[in-house]
Parts: structure tokens; sequence; C-alpha cells
């Protein structure tokens, strides 16, 4: 089966700035696939292209069967696009943005799927009232279904909880696992790495290129050796001086808190022993953890940025 979204070595530029660079990935039916990264990293310009807006300068994109290079009008009708800043109309109500969009995709008169709509969200009690007086989390939610009023087969969601409050987000979340069971294929950007959690497979993006892609459960596999977590004080004295006997992604500085990334366990006592040597480091407590997307993208990260110091120094010798 043909997959929804394609990228074959998809690359996109803004002038000198290459925003994506040989990006390949496939999306299944009905999947909830993960783009995580920090800003620039190309998040937006990947649901950019999937959703027609803008167009690749080298590489392939296909979605529904369509390539974009020559049928991207082909494809939009069938795309549901929630960017960052989805502009909802202040003056007009809840239901009276909901039909608007509706309307602009000719379905203003599926009245029982509008009423649905507002139901799943808890909005019904709020038709009546004006978007500009809604709280943020409750704009989220009317921005989803307004994006979602004409029924599109693939659902673009670009960084949809950022500044929203801890309950709206999982109340969000909700709804997105509630829509994906229906079959909606859904593509988020998301920051938050526990979001990512949620994701059937996560791609880990920065400087434009994959870092990794799996599945949530096999990314935190791949991460090697033991990891420990380890509290000391000063902290970021410690983490300094682990720094310098370790490779640089073992050692992740977490708030007040070392992450350390070990091949073995037997390795860890003489390592502590050597931290406290001179009396200026206090070691509280050392325990093993299981690692998280957050350990893993930082290891990727750390890593490839250690390679790039490396490919620096050799070109210029």
């Amino acid at each position: 089966m043909t997959p929804p979204i394609e990228l074959r070595a998809v690359t996109k530029r803004f002038g000198p700035i290459t925003a994506l660079a040989g990006v390949s990935l496939s999306v299944s039916e009905g999947e909830m696939f993960g783009l995580v990264g920090p800003d620039g990293a190309g998040k937006t310009t990947l649901l950019r292209l999937v959703a027609g807006i803008a167009r690749a300068d080298e590489g392939v994109v296909r979605v529904l069967g369509h390539d974009l290079t020559t049928e991207a009008r082909r494809i939009r009708p069938f795309i549901g696009y929630m960017a960052q800043r989805f502009s909802l109309y202040g003056d007009l109500t809840v239901e009276e943005n909901l039909r608007f969009f509706a309307r602009l995709h000719s379905t203003g008169t599926d009245r029982a799927w509008q009423e649905r709509l507002l139901e799943m969200t808890g909005l019904a009690p709020f038709r009546n009232r004006l978007a500009d007086y809604l709280s943020g989390g409750m704009k989220q939610k009317l921005a989803l279904i307004c994006t979602l009023v004409y029924r599109p087969r693939l659902l673009l969601l670009d960084e949809p909880t950022t500044g929203v409050d801890p309950v709206a987000r999982r109340q969000f979340w909700e709804l997105l696992v509630e829509f994906q069971q229906e079959g909606l294929t859904i593509v988020l950007a998301t920051p938050y790495l526990d979001e990512a959690e949620r994701c059937h497979r996560v791609a880990l993006l920065h400087q434009g290129r994959i870092l990794a892609l799996d599945t949530p459960e096999a990314l935190r596999a791949s991460l090697p050796g033991r990891l420990f977590e380890l509290t000391a004080t000063p902290v970021r004295e410690a983490a300094r001086r682990l720094r310098t006997w370790l490779a640089a992604h073992r050692v992740q500085l977490i708030g007040n808190r070392i992450h350390l990334l070990l091949d073995r366990d037997d390795e860890l006592t003489p390592l502590l022993d050597r931290l406290e040597a001179d009396g200026s480091v206090q070691v509280h407590d050392c325990q093993p953890i299981a690692p998280t997307l957050e350990n893993v993208f930082l290891a990727y990260l750390t890593e490839q940025s250690t390679h790039q110091s490396k490919s620096t120094m050799y070109d210029e010798t």
C-alpha cells in the first residue's frame, strides 16, 4: 500500500539557509507521527511542504499518491493544516467560526458533524461566545475543529499545544488520540518530548536533518549502556569534570541533576571516587534510571555536535 506521505531526499533552502537537507521519511495510514526538535530544526518547513504550501528545491514529496511538484492543488481539499498561529475570527462566535470554515470547504450543511465536534471538545456550552473571549486552551480546541470540520484525510499540526496550560494540553491530546483511533493520519511538530512519547513513530530533527527515526520504545532502547542519575554539589563543576573524562554525549546536565551514560556498571564507582578525590565536589546520590526520549535526543545531538567539531578541525588542518 502506498503511504499517504512520502519524502525522498528532500532539500529546502531559504536563500543561504538550508532548512531541510536530504530528508527521507514516510508516514503510514492512520499513524500518529511526531516531528521533534528545537526551533530552527526544520519542523515547520517540513509540514508546509507536505501541506503543499511550499515547494521542495530537491527531492520528491508525495502526498496521497500525488507528486506535489506538479499536483499540489489536488491534495489541498484532503489536508487539514493547523499552523502555529491559526487565524480565528475574534469577532465571530465559536459556532460562527466553525460554520465559516465549513462553508470555505463546501461542507456547511453537515451540521451533525459540526455538532459532534463541539460536543467532543466541550465547546458546545460556549457556542455563542466570541472567540476573542475564549481561554488559550479553548482557542486551540476551536482551531482544531475548524481544521477538522471538512473531514480531511491528513491532519498536520504545528506545535498545537505551545503556550497552553497542562490541563488543556492533556485534553487536546485526548482529542487527538480519539480522532486518530477513528482512522485519521496525524503528523505533528512538537518541542515537548513527553508528547512525542504518545506518537507511533518519531523523527528527531536538528538543523534540517533527521538524527533518528523510530518508535519511542526503539529510540529509548537505542541508547547503549546504562544510564545513571547523579546528584552532586556543585553540580556544574561535577558535570564539567565528568565531561573532561567522558565523551560529551555521555554527560547530560538536566536541571540540578546529571545523567551519566556508561558502558558497564563497574565503571561507576571508580568514576565517583575520582570525582570526589580532592574534596571540592560532593556526591549525594547516584541511581540507575530508565532512559527517556530526552536522554536519547540529547545524546544524538551532543554526538553530532562532537563529530561536526572534529570535522571542522580536520578541514582546517
